[in-house]
């Protein structure tokens, strides 16, 4: 794959060399737009356009663009008359126009010292440059159908009503975009020199955490969903989006039957025609159900149907069996002096002696595979069990073996839903893989998947012979949570002593579970894939926390009279959210009864869907323990009637007053003048609220989904180096072997890769970090879907290889170039 471009223009697949659009008239870009995008061109073609003007036009150029076309577009929509929709029209591009000048200077200060992050030249990415490209991928979709709008609005066949909405779908995106990049700012002025992690005190991150989660998300699940990734999966998430909250419409309601799949295909038609609809339910849904829905959600792909299609389409192999490795204590030699040996007990944590599961898959049948010992540890899967008959001639013992951890969170999948892709790497790489099906949370929280895992893979390099191996080499290989304990596995190795593996690959790990800010964990807040509410309840599922179920064991499917009853106790809590100013609630009133025959039915609908499925209870905190301390006290005191308004894309004046949380965690414009103490900093600042840090006339658009029910404190535990090996002594991770890490550019958890990476590398370990381009984390699962994902799944088996093909005693590391 290509390296990235170093410098001050850097972006994600921007080809070095390539020339870049200049500065055009608006009639030279008018006709371009016609070529672009016919009247009735695919939202496919569009975005393959933006993804165009993404990679060739340079920040400032882009901008200039932009609000050149805005003016010229909004000059000639008010000049068409008094009419609703000229005027919004009119308004939205003002508002353009607006964030594109505010969004600029921010975005350079970011890029002027983004490089300082970056591992070395060669790989130039962290947060701040993942933040400033996807805010770049937004000003080109603005820009591309700014262009359209100028080029068609006289003809009879221009859409008014579409591009209306997403002009200001993507204005929404745009200044919440400009919110993120003041956060980061202030990472930049407040973090350690060279650091990602914000490390400072607790509380100020527990600040951060609810100002951060008040902000409105709701815009990047609708239209413009995934906009910052390559065109070719966007289809397949939006996809997920609807099947999501089709899922979540019936999640609580204790359906059953055959009236699930009716209304399910009900739902998801809706979804599926109205995106501010689907867009409003995700995000209700992000804040507000617990980890359980999440594992059943992601679950899905376990259903026996869809694991055997999945199958079907994968590679054909010889050997794929569920092994049931029993509870018992075995000697392994140490490495030290393999005369001397050391006790692996069986997991113990939480539940006891128990057996773990492992999956066993090789392309070809070898010798060892089929013997009786391996049989008698055979697990049956029912009719999908891979029968070996007739037996064909066994292929000699790999030398060769990797030992694979799936990711889903801690608390979702298995085996069986990374089996395709782990049927491609057995046929690739010639060797057999054994998956290990560890325990998940909340139900096994930590040390347990740790300690089975450790088991499994001792147990695998014991046993290699019946895997088909001879053990020379052993790569460990894991995605997001599964690289997380690939590391801390070999960590815990190390500390028994005994043979750690030849490599780690590493796709897009969480190596920092603790609850804190970077500038690539700002891009939760518009990932469809990985939210910030549901990154923090699955690590307070994984360390223990308390799950709380908040939903009602008397709740059923909603009748008439219960639609009724659910939406007369919303209103109610909207009028009381708004009680506190009577007069301006007058006054909204009155302005809202206006625009009631522009948006008729929309809002009342909007508000009701899916409500039955998602309890939002109100109260004082419940409890003081840090573990469990959550943002359900938090009462946003925005207006609740926002995602009807045509105008609430914009800002300042055209957004009208702004309720600010009573949290500070951006700097004030004198912060550097006069330095203060965190706490104090703290204590006397925080009830100024989020106005008094942002430009003044911006404001952010705030979520008005209700309550957030989302961990804002870490549990101690998760400072522990085999949960945070980010956070593990030099002494410790001297220890791991050569690691090499793929992540995604556009994932929020780069940054825990990158600060992994600098660290091994500060200690002259052996590292490589690439990354690959407009993709989401969890890409090898998607792997059959694109020819991105395949190149980018073809990187990490490029990895593996590389492993198992080094010399045992590799020499003094050198500078790895990616």
């Amino acid at each position: 794959m290509k390296s990235k471009p170093s410098g001050e223009d850097w972006r994600p697949g921007d080809p070095a060399g390539e020339e870049r659009d200049q500065v055009v008239d608006i009639p030279q870009r008018n006709r371009e737009a016609a070529r672009l995008e016919a009247p009735g061109g695919g939202r496919s073609d569009s975005s393959a356009t933006a993804s165009r003007l993404t990679h060739s036009m340079d920040l400032h150029t882009m901008t200039q663009s932009l609000v050149t076309l805005a003016e010229d577009n909004m000059a000639f929509f008010s000049s068409q008359g008094p009419g609703e929709t000229a005027r919004r029209l009119s308004g939205v591009f003002a508002g353009i126009r607006e964030q594109a000048l505010g969004l600029e200077p921010a975005l350079g200060r970011l890029l002027s010292v983004a490089h300082l992050f970056d591992l070395d030249a060669e790989t130039p990415a962290n947060g701040y440059r993942s933040l400033v490209h996807t805010a770049r991928c937004c000003l080109a979709h603005l820009l591309h159908k700014s262009r359209y709008v100028a080029s068609n609005r006289r003809s009879i066949f221009f859409r008014t009503s579409h591009n209306l909405a997403e002009l200001e779908a993507y204005l929404a995106a745009l200044t919440q975009l400009r919110a993120l990049a003041y956060y980061a700012q202030h990472l930049l002025a407040t973090n350690q020199p060279g650091g990602l992690f914000f490390e400072g005190d607790e509380g100020l991150t527990a600040d951060f955490l609810r100002e951060y989660v008040t902000l409105h998300k709701g815009c990047f699940y609708g239209r413009c969903l995934g906009f910052q990734f390559t065109p070719a999966i966007r289809p397949f998430l939006q996809t997920i989006s609807i099947g999501l909250v089709s899922f979540g419409e019936h999640y609580k309601r204790k359906e059953t039957g055959l009236g699930v799949t009716a209304s399910s295909l009900f739902t998801s038609g809706r979804f599926a025609i109205d995106p501010e609809l689907r867009g409003a339910e995700f995000e209700r849904i992000i804040q507000n159900l617990d980890v359980h829905f999440w594992k059943a959600f992601w679950n899905i792909t376990e259903i026996e149907v869809l694991s055997s299609l999945a199958n079907m389409t994968s590679t054909t192999v010889r050997v794929s069996r569920l092994l049931s490795l029993p509870p018992e204590a075995f000697e392994m030699p140490l490495t030290a002096d393999p005369k001397l040996t050391v006790t692996i007990s069986p997991p113990l944590a939480h539940t006891g002696p128990g057996p773990v599961l492992v999956r066993l898959i090789s392309y070809d049948l070898r010798e060892g595979q089929d013997s009786k010992e391996l049989n008698s540890l055979v697990k049956s899967e029912g009719p999908r069990s891979l029968e070996l008959r007739p037996r064909p001639q066994q292929a000699p013992r790999s030398q060769s073996l990797v030992v694979h951890i799936h990711g889903g969170g801690f608390v979702a999948q298995t085996s069986k839903s990374h089996e395709p892709y782990l049927k491609s790497w057995a046929q690739e790489l010639g060797t057999p893989i054994l998956s290990i099906d560890y325990s998940l949370a909340p139900e096994a929280p930590f040390p347990r998947a740790l300690e089975e895992c450790f088991y499994a893979y001792c147990w695998a390099v014991k046993h290699c012979a019946l895997l088909g191996s001879t053990g020379e080499r052993i790569c460990l290989a894991g995605d997001s949570a599964g690289g997380n304990l690939c590391f801390t596995v070999s960590l815990r190795a190390a500390a028994f002593g005994v043979r750690v593996p030849d490599g780690i690959m590493a796709a897009y790990p969480a190596t920092m579970l603790q609850s804190t800010a970077s500038p690539s964990r700002l891009l939760s807040l518009m990932d469809p894939l990985l939210p910030l509410s549901v990154l923090t309840k699955c690590v307070s599922a994984y360390a223990g926390g308390e799950i709380e179920d908040h939903s009602d064991p008397n709740q059923k499917a909603l009748g008439m009279m219960g639609l009724v009853q659910r939406d007369t106790a919303l209103l109610f809590r909207d009028l009381r959210l708004g009680a506190s100013s009577w007069l301006h609630s007058f006054l909204d009133l009155s302005g809202h009864k206006s625009h009631a025959n522009s948006v008729p039915m929309a809002e009342p609908m909007r508000r009701s869907v899916s409500e039955a499925a998602l309890a939002q209870p109100e109260g004082p905190l419940g409890t003081d323990s840090f573990k469990s301390l959550t943002l359900h006290d938090l009462s946003l005191k925005g207006n609740s009637d926002t995602s009807g308004s045509p105008d609430l894309s914009l800002s300042a004046e055209t957004l009208g007053p702004s309720m600010p949380s009573n949290v500070n965690f951006l700097p004030g414009p004198d912060v550097h003048k006069d330095a203060k103490a965190p706490g104090e900093l703290r204590a006397k600042d925080r009830g100024q609220g989020v106005l008094a840090n942002f430009p003044e006339g911006f404001h952010p658009r705030r979520a008005s989904q209700g309550p957030t029910r989302m961990p804002i404190y870490s549990s101690p535990i998760v400072k522990n180096p085999f949960m945070s090996p980010l956070l593990a002594p030099d002494s410790m991770l001297q220890s791991l072997p050569p690691v090499h890490i793929v992540a995604c550019a556009l994932d929020p958890m780069l940054d825990d890769s990158v600060m992994f990476a600098r660290r091994l590398r500060g200690l002259g370990k052996p590292v490589t970090l690439c990354v690959v381009e407009d993709l989401p984390h969890g890409f090898l699962s998607l792997a059959a879907l694109c020819r991105e994902t395949r190149q980018a799944a073809a990187l990490c088996v490029e990895r593996i290889r590389l492993i198992l093909t080094q010399p045992a005693a590799p020499a003094a590391p050198t500078e790895p170039r990616v």
